[in-house]
C-alpha cells in the first residue's frame, strides 16, 4: 500500500563518505588556502563558538572586536573559558578604523589572538579586514575571521593575507544550505587550540583534528546527507561561475543598489568602500514609522528587513545576497523601497532610480 505522506526528501541516500574530503578542498580552494579545512554539520554560528571554545584558556588576552550584536558573542564565549577579553566596540552599527585596532594593539601587549567579522549582514558595514590582519601579522597575534557574509561576495584569499582561521557558511553569496559550515586553520591556530586542550566536545577543534588525521571520511556524529548534496550542487553552480564573477555580480549589485537608493532620494548608511557586497543600508526618513514602510513593503515581495542592533533601528537592508545579486532583483528591491516611502507619505523619484539601476548594468 502507497505511503500517502511520502515525500522525495524522505529517507535520503547517505552522501558518500569519500566525498566530503573532497568538499572540503573545494572550499579550501574558494578561500585560497592550503590551510587544513574542518567541516561542521551545522550553521556557522557553532563553528564560531568552536573557535572561541577551542582556543580560550586563563592566560590568553584576545582583542574582540565588535561592530554588530553578533560580534559580542565571541566575547563572552572567550569569557566563558577563561580568557581575558578586550572588547573593542564600533560606534554604534559603523565600520571599527583601522586605527582604532592599531592603538588597541599598543595598549595591550599581551593580546595573542584579535577576532573581528569582515562583513557584516545586521547593518550592512565592512571592516577592513587586510589593514588589520596586517596590523595583527606584525605583531604575531593570531587572526580569526568571521567570514560568512563576505565569502563569495568580497576577495578573500586567505594564505595572501595571513588569516590564521577564517569561518564560513554557504548560505549567502554561494546560495548553498544553512546547515553546514567550515572553517580554515593555520598552524599558528593549532598551537592556540593545542593549548586550549578542549577534548570530547561537539565544540573541540582537537577532536574535528582527529578526522583530518583518520583519512577524511565520515564527519562524526549523524550524517545530513541532505545538507552535503545541497553544498555540492551549490560549489557546482558557484564553480561554472567562477570566484572572480560572483564576486563581481555581487559587487555590480551593491553598486546599483546604491545608485538606485541615491537616485530616489534616500540617504546612505556608509559611505561607498565601506558597506557590505551583499546587503545595502539606507536610512529611514524623519516622520516615518520603520514598521509601517516594511509592511507597505511586504506585498511587493521583495527582501527588505529592518536593520539589527544598536544603531540601526532606523536603517532599512536591501538583500542581494548569492542568486539576488541581479537585475531584476536589485531593480525590485530598490522600486519597492520607494513605493514604501510613497506609501509613508515620504517623496521618492521611481523613475530616476529606476534608470539609475539600469545604467549601472547597461554600462
Amino acid at each position: 500500500m502507497a505511503d500517502d505522506n511520502w515525500h522525495p526528501l524522505h529517507d535520503a541516500p547517505a552522501f558518500p563518505p569519500e566525498r566530503v574530503g573532497p568538499l572540503a578542498d573545494r572550499l579550501g580552494r574558494l578561500l585560497k588556502t592550503k590551510n587544513d579545512m574542518l567541516l561542521f554539520q551545522t550553521e556557522a554560528v557553532v563553528a564560531l563558538e568552536a573557535v572561541a571554545a577551542s582556543i580560550a584558556r586563563p592566560g590568553l588576552t584576545a582583542l574582540n572586536i565588535v561592530t554588530s550584536p553578533f560580534g559580542a558573542w565571541f566575547g563572552t564565549w572567550l569569557k566563558r573559558g577563561g580568557a581575558d577579553v578586550v572588547t573593542l566596540a564600533a560606534e554604534p552599527a559603523q565600520p571599527i578604523a583601522a586605527e582604532a585596532v592599531e592603538a588597541a594593539f599598543e595598549a595591550h601587549p599581551a593580546v595573542r589572538a584579535v577576532v573581528l567579522c569582515h562583513a557584516e549582514s545586521a547593518n550592512g558595514v565592512l571592516n577592513p579586514l587586510e589593514a588589520i590582519i596586517a596590523a595583527a601579522r606584525a605583531r604575531g597575534i593570531v587572526t580569526v575571521v568571521d567570514a560568512v557574509a563576505s565569502v563569495g561576495g568580497h576577495a578573500l584569499d586567505v594564505d595572501a593575507l595571513g588569516i590564521d582561521v577564517a569561518v564560513i557558511g554557504p548560505q549567502k553569496a554561494l546560495a548553498g544550505p544553512a546547515g553546514l559550515s567550515a572553517l580554515s586553520v593555520s598552524g599558528a591556530a593549532w598551537g592556540l587550540v593545542e593549548a586550549g586542550g578542549l577534548r570530547t566536545s561537539t565544540l573541540s577543534l582537537l577532536d574535528r583534528r582527529d578526522w583530518l588525521q583518520a583519512g577524511r571520511g565520515a564527519l562524526p556524529g549523524t550524517a545530513a546527507p541532505l545538507e552535503f548534496f545541497a553544498l555540492e550542487a551549490a560549489l557546482d553552480r558557484f564553480e561554472a561561475e567562477g570566484l572572480e564573477a560572483v564576486i563581481a555580480r555581487h559587487a555590480r549589485a551593491a553598486a546599483a543598489t546604491r545608485d538606485g537608493l541615491l537616485a530616489l532620494g534616500a540617504e546612505l548608511w556608509v559611505e561607498t568602500g565601506r558597506g557590505s557586497h551583499l546587503v545595502t543600508t539606507a536610512k529611514i526618513p524623519d516622520g516615518v514609522d520603520i514598521a509601517a514602510l516594511l509592511a507597505a513593503a511586504e506585498p511587493l515581495g521583495m527582501d527588505l528587513s529592518a536593520g539589527i542592533g544598536p544603531g540601526a533601528e532606523r536603517l532599512v537592508r536591501l538583500n542581494h545576497t548569492g542568486r539576488r545579486a541581479r537585475f531584476e532583483t536589485v531593480l525590485g528591491a530598490v522600486l519597492a523601497f520607494g513605493l514604501a516611502l510613497r506609501a509613508c507619505g515620504a517623496p521618492a523619484d521611481l523613475a530616476a532610480a529606476g534608470a539609475a539601476v539600469a545604467a549601472r548594468y547597461a554600462g
